[in-house]
């Protein structure tokens, strides 16, 4: 773990002198206790400080779903300036947490398929749209990094579209490239099943990682400019992926699988091969992630239903009644905002500072880390890092920074792409 200090300049911008003014009228000292670089005796008030310089860019959020679920799709009809208990996100928490960026993910079920998936696909595009026209002094659509960094300079959460999952474009490039036209930014190669072109970590493998075709998927990504994201991906997938691509990659919701030994997260191997090719890894804080006694839990929890509904074959009822009872017998332990931070000293310690981002998965968990539990508590993981001896230099780099960098090289190599054969 670095620790060195790097200088920053004063509160020279509209949104700095905000966040002092804000300090001030609530009675905090924060403004006192800055130093010319940031620092403050004061972690909230030193945390505060960095995310006004580099906004928290959050690799993945549900919410756009639950839109779907609770509002058909209609945001007019879910009022996002309220309190929504029921949600992990609003607008009013947003704010609290200090969120700078988010990809929205348009997330569709693998069970949706063909050119279903398609229209599906452009409907939850079409959702995050709606919030950006909605709410225009909340959200504001980017396409690029310095989108992301204009937005940040006026107070605004840049609003940025991930698709989630290769189904989404129903094995066609021309569909793909018509998504980066809707303002689609990143894809995951696969969800929960596998494509005909990748495997999936969470099905039985059938192309051994990427096919021809799913070859053809990143190159023509790294074509347009679109961020491959391989959460939900084999290893196989993985490591066939950072080989072809000629732009970095991402990881927009996963951890570390020495920690925690799940398939969704990455392998010590698969991250040194990140920590060369400039990609980065943004930890996740879904507890079966990032807790090794919660996902050994889940493990036994599936195999008691597994064996309940082997009993009980046509009676679900039965089944989901005598899992409860096991489930009050066997309470489920808890992740915390501890654990998430100890994916990031791991990734930190095996390809460094510059890899590590943060993906939340909000709205689109059941359960949350204590410490973590919405979109308010973003500033307290700010905190941990802090507290945990990271320098103010590594804090904005976690931040937003690795992904603004890794941003722009994608688009660098876009750019070259398009212009030569």
């Amino acid at each position: 773990m670095t620790s060195g200090r790097t200088h920053h300049p004063a509160l020279r911008t509209p949104l700095l002198l905000l966040v002092a003014l804000t300090l001030t009228l609530s009675g905090t000292t924060g403004c006192s206790l800055l130093t010319d670089d940031g620092d403050s005796d004061d972690l909230e008030v030193r945390a505060r400080y960095l995310m006004s310089q580099t906004p928290l860019v959050d690799g993945h959020n549900d919410l756009p779903w639950q839109i779907r679920k609770r509002a058909d799709g209609d945001v007019t009809k879910l009022d996002l300036r309220q309190s929504q208990p029921e949600l992990h996100t609003d607008i009013p928490r947003l704010r609290a947490g200090g969120l700078g960026a988010q990809f929205w993910s348009v997330f569709i079920p693998t069970s949706i398929s063909g050119t279903e998936a398609v229209q599906t696909t452009l409907e939850q595009i079409d959702v995050v749209h709606q919030m950006a026209r909605h709410y225009p002094d909340v959200f504001r659509i980017a396409l690029t990094a310095k989108d992301i960094e204009r937005a940040h300079e006026r107070g605004l959460i840049a609003s940025l579209i991930g698709m989630e999952g290769g189904h989404s474009i129903n094995g066609s490039l021309q569909v793909l490239r018509m998504f980066y036209e809707a303002g689609a930014r990143y894809m995951t190669l696969t969800h929960s099943k596998n494509t005909p072109w990748a495997d999936s970590c969470t099905d039985e493998p059938k192309v051994g990682g990427l096919s021809p075709f799913g070859e053809k998927v990143v190159r023509e990504m790294n074509r347009i400019g679109m961020l491959v994201d391989l959460s939900h991906v084999s290893a196989d997938t993985m490591r066939d992926a950072l080989r072809v691509s000629r732009a970095p990659i991402i990881f927009s919701h996963s951890s570390a699988r020495a920690i925690t030994d799940h398939v969704r997260d990455v392998p010590d191997d698969v991250l040194k091969i990140l920590s060369r090719t400039d990609g980065i890894v943004m930890v996740t804080f879904v507890p079966s992630f990032v807790n090794e006694e919660v996902r050994i839990y889940g493990e036994l929890r599936q195999a008691e239903r597994d064996r309940l509904r082997t009993m009980h074959p046509a009676d679900e009822q039965t089944v989901t009644s005598k899992l409860q009872s096991w489930t009050d017998q066997n309470p489920r332990p808890q992740a915390t905002l501890s654990d998430v931070a100890d994916h990031i000293d791991h990734i930190n310690e095996v390809a460094g500072i510059e890899h590590i981002g943060i993906g939340s998965d909000f709205d689109g968990i059941s359960s949350v880390p204590v410490g973590l539990e919405d979109v308010s508590r973003f500033k307290d993981l700010v905190i941990e890092l802090l507290e945990r001896g990271y320098s103010n230099h590594d804090v904005r780099l976690i931040l937003g920074g690795n992904l603004l960098r890794v941003m722009k090289k994608v688009e660098r190599v876009s750019s070259m792409m398009r212009t030569r054969p």
